[in-house]
């Protein structure tokens, strides 16, 4: 089976997903409108989406001023590279 291309569009979907559900809930804080829970914002970072959610961040500047986007969300990118790099480094050794 190849793990690799469901893992591959596992993260595309939620990278894409994330990008826009910065994008909406921007939208949705200059309408006054119900809004998306900055749990399931980072949530979506935390489960593989930090790059769309970091990009959302940046493109729609909405949550900038929020530490916890901030500072969060590079620490978030910063600990997935490191899992990246260590479970490269783990299936390189054990081949």
């Amino acid at each position: 089976m190849n793990y690799e291309l469901y893992i591959t569009a596992f993260l595309l979907s939620v990278n894409v997903i994330a990008f826009f559900m910065y994008g909406i809930d921007k939208w949705k804080a200059k309408k006054d409108k119900w809004r998306t829970s900055e749990a399931t914002l980072l949530w979506l970072a935390v489960i593989g989406g930090s790059i769309g959610a970091w990009l959302g961040m940046k493109v729609w500047h909405h949550k900038t001023m929020h530490k916890k986007f901030r500072y969060g969300l590079p620490l978030i990118i910063i600990v997935q590279i490191a899992l990246i790099i260590f479970a490269y480094e783990y299936i390189m050794i054990n081949q």
